[in-house]
């Protein structure tokens, strides 16, 4: 289950690799299948510890993302990838 999540995720990742809104919408909803999975798996051995700092790490990453989704669209005035020449 949560690994055709993942697969789907990937698949979208893949199509949209236009706009970098929806590539950190893609790449946010791999990061949750992936907390649900643990969250399944380490509630049966009773260890919430690590869900905690994993969820920490996500939302550090979420932040990352829009940062850098503001930083764009200040430089360029849209999101789209292909007219982005100051990141590389």
């Amino acid at each position: 289950m949560f690994m055709l999540l993942m697969f789907i995720g990937m698949i979208s990742f893949c199509l949209n690799k236009k706009h970098l809104l929806m590539m950190l919408l893609s790449l946010e909803f791999m990061v949750l299948s992936l907390f649900m999975g643990l969250v399944v798996y380490l509630s049966k051995l009773g260890d919430m510890t690590f869900i905690m700092i994993f969820l920490s790490f996500c939302v550090c990453e979420g932040v990352l993302g829009l940062s850098i989704l503001v930083d764009m669209i200040r430089a360029s005035g849209s999101d789209f990838i292909l007219t982005m020449d100051f990141l590389w």
